[in-house]
């Protein structure tokens, strides 16, 4: 059977066996609802906040700023529509390369009147122009939203979340940002950085799929997104995913603890990745700031528009080579890329993303490449 590579974990991660370990007594022993009052459950109740603790260590927050729900998706969503409907926000400044995630929902409060929505211009490299953020939000004293990704979930651009932090402090504006991302891949700390909403999903970082998080600043007041029961101290309610919030600490654990030797490694395979197609790959360049202010996880492939690189995430996938052309969320959808479109909207350019893991070797590049020049 042939070899799979997979070279596509800015869309999920494998489970780290640690975890998987870890999770299972609350799968198959532990079970007990962590709302009920017997013993069982409340050692149930016990696991989800000593997770709830162990998270808030790590990021630097307090353990009430904790909240955790299905994933990033969730914790976007309940942000930015509570900044909208709770905090009186009537103005919202995004980007046009944010996750659906949060792009759908800005232009969904919009489409409704709810909020103004602008979007900050972009720099030819993809990174947010910062002057331009600031004469916007110098531009109105109505109360604002900034929601705007900590890492390009398909070019790998970073933000300057202190920057962008204290420019919406100074104009008294409402910060989010998705740091889907980079929860798990980057230290982040949480009492030094000036922020009003952060979202996580576990998968991302070698944890269980469905199992996010948001963290809530303890100066903002909101009302909870979704009714109903009383779990996550009123705040979103529905029976907690227990063996998923116990997987999420331990893969955040196992994340941050090896952060420094992991993110080195994991960069090295990337550039030279980079090098090996800027040596064997005729006209490739790259989208986004793959070697500066980027994810040492993601690298963005642009090729020219061939035949042969039409079909090109179609035959890397009958040679077992998993790839993206993007973002992985839409990966099945005609229009391809919005974040390559909103940067370069060259139709002559075709975009593969490759991201990588502690997992991934320079051998598993190398022979991708190799099955590059016969594709290409």
């Amino acid at each position: 059977m042939q070899r799979r590579i997979y070279f596509d974990n800015a869309a999920t991660t494998a489970l780290a066996p640690e975890v998987l370990e870890t999770m299972l007594p609350y799968m198959t022993e532990k079970f007990g609802n962590p709302s009920s009052i017997y013993s069982y459950g409340r050692e149930s109740r016990l696991a989800i906040e000593n997770a709830r603790k162990a998270v808030a260590k790590i990021l630097n927050a307090h353990p009430a700023e904790i909240f955790f729900t299905s994933g990033g998706t969730e914790s976007s969503n309940a942000a930015i529509t509570a900044s909208v409907r709770d905090l009186g926000c009537k103005r919202i400044i995004s980007s046009a390369i944010e996750h659906h995630a949060v792009l759908h929902t800005v232009e969904y409060l919009r489409n409704r009147g709810e909020a103004q929505l602008l979007f900050v211009k972009l720099l030819p490299d993809g990174h947010i122009d910062l002057e331009n953020l600031e004469q916007l939000l110098a531009g109105s004293e109505e109360k604002t939203l900034v929601t705007l990704m900590h890492a390009n979930n398909e070019i790998g651009n970073l933000l300057d979340l202190h920057a962008v932090g204290e420019m919406c402090r100074l104009h008294g504006a409402f910060f989010h940002s998705d740091t889907v991302q980079t929860v798990g891949h980057y230290p982040i700390d949480l009492r030094q950085t000036p922020v009003h909403f952060i979202t996580a999903s576990a998968h991302k970082f070698h944890g269980p799929k469905g199992s996010g998080l948001l963290y809530i600043n303890e100066n903002v007041s909101i009302e909870p997104y979704i009714h109903g029961g009383s779990q996550e101290r009123n705040m979103r309610a529905g029976t907690e995913n227990l063996y998923g919030i116990v997987g999420f600490a331990k893969a955040l654990e196992l994340a941050t603890a090896n952060y420094e030797t992991e993110s080195r490694y994991i960069k090295s395979v990337k550039l030279y990745m980079a090098a090996q197609l800027k040596k064997h790959i005729k006209d490739v360049e790259f989208n986004g700031d793959y070697a500066g202010q980027s994810l040492y996880t993601v690298l963005n492939v642009s090729l020219p528009e061939t035949e042969k690189s039409e079909m090109l995430l179609f035959n890397l996938d009958i040679n077992n080579i998993c790839a993206s052309g993007g973002s992985a969320c839409t990966s099945g959808a005609e229009q391809g890329s919005h974040v390559i479109r909103a940067m370069n909207n060259n139709p002559n350019r075709v975009a593969v993303r490759f991201s990588f893991c502690r997992h991934n070797t320079k051998e598993e590049v190398d022979l991708v490449v190799e099955k590059l020049k016969e594709l290409i």
